[in-house]
């Protein structure tokens, strides 16, 4: 009978309490919001702020200018407008020009939190596509923030920035810089400086990650001198500034191709013309190409991307690391991150039926070394074949072609970024990982590591969200990246915070340039260093040597 009773209790203290660890209602610079407080285990709650407006709804490529406020308590709980973008048959447009939100996600355990660590998330998608919830199964959105917050006692921020032709389509000269989306994300990483103190967030301690085009735009952001004060640390998995499609080297040839598709001139009237046109037309001009080749990759498709505008960027990203010397910085990479773009250049990777050529291999090394003349694409193909030996198997050559894009578009221009930003450091601390839990998928290749984007499910908790889906090894895969990722935010050491992790992660600096391997079963054999130092060496020195090829 005593022990019903304390059973009862207990459930009237946990129920009784639920407001007792609530914000309630949160003042910010544009007006009053309230979002949902949920219980979420014994004695936790999670306050939840959805669709906050950190800006007004844009014009038409013009950088966001401050949200006028509203009256009254705005009501938070439900995910603002995604930014316009083509669908996934590029065949028509989803979202909005109104779409400048963000969401808040802020833990409490039995008394309201104060002076957070804050975790601002930059969403990837080639630049082209992407929102700040991103959808998922049925309703559990993947970046929803709930799992890292809980289990890292931190703040995370998710918000929406504008994608494509809106983004990021430039003039090549002062009529329309471009850059737009990040300076959408530049607006909100200030308005969380501004204003996340409400929340029970420490402005002095915020911590930006991002994945993909997310990742780059994580390095160009703590690269600009326009954030300066704004960020502590970052963390850039999957992309790094330096990577060959993150600065589009031509933007007035594609802006008047995209002026052309739209009717308006190429001359000094193309811009005025443009900002004249409907939103829905120009993302629908933004289309990429996606019937792509060995001879014809992906990866140099993506030309609606950022751009040198001498303002936000005001020159080359290598340049610019002395930004970087107090920041604390994580770069990291998945072992075949390459693999999906290798499937759209190459189908008959995950093929089991179909061989891949030498040819295509061929034709895909003296693609992605276009830029530097057919002398350096003849290299590209001799490196990465050295040891195929006379008579490679069908699996070797598939791999090559896997290696040899997840290079090119990622680890290499990765591990440069980690290389300068540890040369620029002062005060900052530089971290290098390798993530290789295998793919979920069991369409792919028995041989199959980690591919591109496979590393979210698990930084954003999916396998404690939706348990059914997953084995035990993927919730240990989850709870170290959680780990690691929230300690960082706290003290700028993955290794020291508020969470346990199973191995000690070193700095890159250190002898050897060593990184952490990732994955379920990990122990003191996880790190290790010089990741694949000869093709890191090839593309820097070697392959940089060559002179570069200008375009007729």
């Amino acid at each position: 009978m005593m022990a019903m009773l304390g059973v009862f209790i207990s459930l009237a203290l946990i129920l009784g309490t639920g407001n007792a660890t609530s914000l309630g209602t949160v003042s910010t610079e544009g007006g009053t919001v309230q979002g949902r407080n949920l219980l979420i285990g014994y004695f936790r709650y999670m306050d939840v702020f959805k669709g906050i407006p950190f800006a007004a709804p844009p014009d038409i490529l013009q950088k966001p200018v401050p949200h006028p406020g509203w009256d009254g308590v705005l009501k938070t709980t439900e995910y603002g407008n995604e930014c316009m973008q083509l669908n996934s048959f590029s065949t028509d447009v989803e979202g909005s020009e109104n779409c400048l939100f963000l969401n808040i996600w802020v833990p409490h355990g039995s008394t309201v939190s104060t002076n957070l660590p804050v975790m601002v998330y930059i969403y990837g998608g080639g630049f082209l596509l992407g929102s700040s919830q991103s959808t998922g199964f049925l309703v559990n959105h993947l970046y929803d923030g709930q799992e890292i917050a809980d289990r890292g006692n931190v703040i995370v921020v998710t918000f929406n920035y504008r994608v494509g032709t809106l983004g990021f389509l430039s003039s090549g000269d002062a009529d329309a810089p471009g850059n737009y989306g990040l300076w959408d994300q530049h607006a909100a990483i200030a308005w969380v400086h501004r204003n996340i103190r409400n929340f029970g967030g420490n402005p002095d301690n915020i911590t930006i990650f991002g994945e993909s085009a997310g990742g780059v735009s994580v390095g160009l952001q703590i690269l600009s001198p326009k954030n300066k004060g704004l960020v502590r640390r970052a963390i850039s998995q999957s992309g790094a500034a330096l990577c060959p499609w993150a600065i589009n080297r031509n933007p007035r040839q594609h802006a008047e191709e995209i002026a052309r598709k739209v009717g308006c001139p190429t001359d000094s009237g193309m811009v005025a013309c443009l900002r004249m046109t409907n939103a829905r037309s120009l993302t629908l001009a933004g289309t990429v190409d996606l019937f792509t080749s060995a001879s014809e990759p992906i990866v140099n498709n993506l030309y609606l991307s950022p751009v040198i505008d001498g303002d936000f960027l005001p020159n080359e990203p290598e340049t610019l690391f002395g930004n970087t010397a107090n920041i604390d910085y994580i770069v990291g990479v998945n072992d075949m991150d390459g693999h999906i773009f290798a499937t759209v250049d190459i189908p008959s990777i995950n093929n089991a039926l179909a061989s891949t050529s030498v040819d295509e291999v061929r034709s895909l090394a003296m693609a992605l070394s276009e830029s530097r003349g057919v002398d350096a694409g003849i290299a590209t193909f001799q490196e990465y074949t050295v040891s195929w030996g006379s008579d490679p198997s069908d699996k070797d050559i598939k791999k090559t072609v896997v290696d040899l894009e997840t290079d090119y578009i990622f680890l290499v221009p990765s591990q440069a970024a980690l290389y300068l930003h540890s040369d620029n450091a002062v005060s900052g601390r530089t971290y290098s990982y390798l993530f290789s839990e295998p793919s979920r998928m069991p369409v792919y290749p028995l041989w199959m590591g980690a591919d591109h984007a496979d590393d979210l499910q698990y930084i954003f908790g999916k396998p404690f969200s939706t348990p059914l889906g997953y084995f035990p090894r993927h919730r240990d895969v989850a709870q170290y990246m959680i780990a690691y990722w929230t300690n960082f935010a706290h003290t700028g050491d993955p290794n020291n915070g508020e969470s346990k992790v199973p191995v000690a992660w070193p700095e890159f600096a250190s002898s050897g340039h060593q990184y952490l391997d990732i994955h379920n079963s990990m122990n003191s054999n996880s790190v290790k260093q010089m990741l694949r130092t000869r093709m890191v060496y090839y593309w820097t020195r070697v392959f940089a040597s060559y002179p570069v090829v200008k375009k007729n």
